[in-house]
């Protein structure tokens, strides 16, 4: 034969590749492992011992069959059109139409290519050890927990969190509700301007919820609380070996977990600037860059940002970014401080003494007195300090009925109710005046303390000699409590 291989030649590779042939197939039928493949046109081309015990049918029944006809779940049909590899993925296989007949399972798929790198198969590997197999189901029955808690979780917080439940009856407030209503039907950012406990995480919260994204993550971070240093990595995370410290296998940002979902950029003013030229970069082009890495990860997140101070006189002073306010502030969203929303000011109180009763099984009320106190109050520190002002009566209450004497002193002392009653004696002099307000308060916490000076004293702030000296001055005695 002219250029080519003779007869005998042609015949002795044949029988080369044969024996190669039997040889492969006997390694594979000795695995414990399955082994299938299957052709460009999705048909069984080979299969291991392993794999047609599980299946319970003989090999010469399985060849030349359409893979899902067999294991009606398979993925590698899929693997043929992608071209991509798995490795130890968790599936569960189906044999035949049953789906009784299942097993959780570690499988591998791979593209067989040939030397133009074309696809003209596609191997699959199925891990049968005991060992393997119990792993993979208990992998897949925590999985299935974990997905049934993060359900409960949103349903838990939608419930908290939700527009519905946010407290608040006066008119100021309600309007501010109602814009917060329709910031969660669009993606635009969103700046909620408030002072401290006014409940500007509530609302993002709330805005989350209510909108398409109710699904995906809701990351939080407080600008003011990390170090600047810290700032970029913790938003946008870092490669292996960027800086020293970073760890093995590097670090996602907030940026990355929250994708698809809402970050909330808490206390926005105090983002140093070279941190709001980076931010200005991502709201811009919708991508983010990892420290000590070249390439760009795109995002699609929502951003809402809060701040308890003024960005205008920011911009002004030069520490904030004007660029940086006009993207952030598309929408906003003035919450009322606790002093312009007085009306919802009782609201709280029920609700915070409704939560502790059901926690801890009482039936707690508070005098008509005490809540005159509490409404009359300008409560600086807000919803925050009202909520710590009726923890602390709780835990101090006897007899299930919180009184005037349980509240801070210093509570007290600036209630409006207790100033305006002094100031009636308009005839009386300054000195007069404080003097009766002074031993009011001192009778008031005399008696909270079963008249116990030593309490009273350390109460009040002051030295116990100091007390006795008032208690003389201003003639308090034991008659005094009758």
């Amino acid at each position: 034969m002219k250029n080519g291989l003779n007869k005998d030649d042609s015949l002795k590779q044949f029988e080369e590749l044969k024996r190669q042939s039997l040889i492969f197939e006997k390694i594979l039928d000795i695995s414990e492992d399955g082994f299938l493949i299957i052709d460009d046109n999705e048909k069984i081309i080979n299969i291991n011992k392993a794999y047609c015990d599980f299946l319970g049918l003989d090999k010469e029944k399985i060849i030349g069959k359409p893979v899902l006809d067999i294991i009606k779940n398979s993925k590698l049909p899929q693997i043929l059109s992608t071209g991509e590899i798995d490795i130890d993925v968790i599936h569960k296989l189906v044999r035949g139409q049953a789906s009784n007949n299942e097993k959780y399972v570690f499988v591998a798929r791979a593209p067989v290519k040939n030397k133009d790198n074309k696809i003209i198969a596609a191997v699959g590997q199925v891990k049968f050890s005991l060992k393997t197999v119990a792993l993979a189901k208990k992998l897949q029955d925590l999985d299935m927990q974990l997905q049934y808690y993060k359900k409960e979780l949103t349903r838990v917080i939608g419930n908290q969190y939700s527009f519905e439940n946010i407290i608040g009856r006066s008119n100021n407030f309600l309007s501010v509700k109602k814009i917060g209503e329709k910031a969660s039907r669009n993606d635009f950012t969103v700046l909620i301007n408030g002072e401290t406990g006014t409940g500007k995480e509530v609302f993002a919260h709330a805005i989350h919820l209510a909108s398409n994204r109710r699904n995906k993550p809701f990351v939080k971070i407080n600008c003011a609380a990390i170090p600047s240093q810290l700032l970029e990595s913790e938003l946008f995370g870092y490669e292996e070996g960027s800086f020293t410290g970073a760890k093995r296998g590097g670090k996602k940002g907030k940026f990355e977990f929250a994708n698809g979902g809402t970050i909330f950029l808490d206390e926005i003013g105090d983002m140093p600037l070279d941190m709001q030229a980076k931010l200005l970069r991502v709201l811009q082009e919708r991508e983010i860059e990892k420290i000590g890495d070249y390439k760009t990860i795109p995002v699609d997140v929502r951003v809402i940002a809060a701040t308890n101070q003024d960005l205008s006189k920011k911009i002004k002073d030069g520490s904030f970014r004007e660029d940086l306010y006009y993207r952030l502030n598309v929408i906003q969203i003035n919450i009322p401080s606790l002093k312009e929303r007085s009306d919802d000011i009782e609201l709280f109180v029920n609700y915070f003494l409704d939560e502790l009763n059901e926690k801890y099984e009482t039936n707690v009320e508070i005098s008509a007195k005490a809540k005159k106190v509490l409404v009359s109050y300008s409560w600086p520190g807000n919803v925050r300090e009202l909520r710590n002002a009726i923890y602390r009566a709780y835990a101090l209450v006897d007899e299930n009925i919180i009184l005037k004497s349980h509240l801070p002193t210093s509570l007290l002392a600036n209630s409006k109710i207790n100033m305006n009653n002094h100031y009636k004696f308009s005839n009386r002099n300054l000195e007069t005046i404080l003097q009766e307000f002074e031993k009011e308060i001192i009778l008031e916490v005399l008696k909270k303390n079963s008249i116990n000076r030593k309490k009273t004293a350390e109460e009040l702030g002051i030295h116990r000699v100091t007390l006795y000296k008032k208690l003389e001055k201003l003639n308090i005695n034991s008659e005094s409590f009758e």
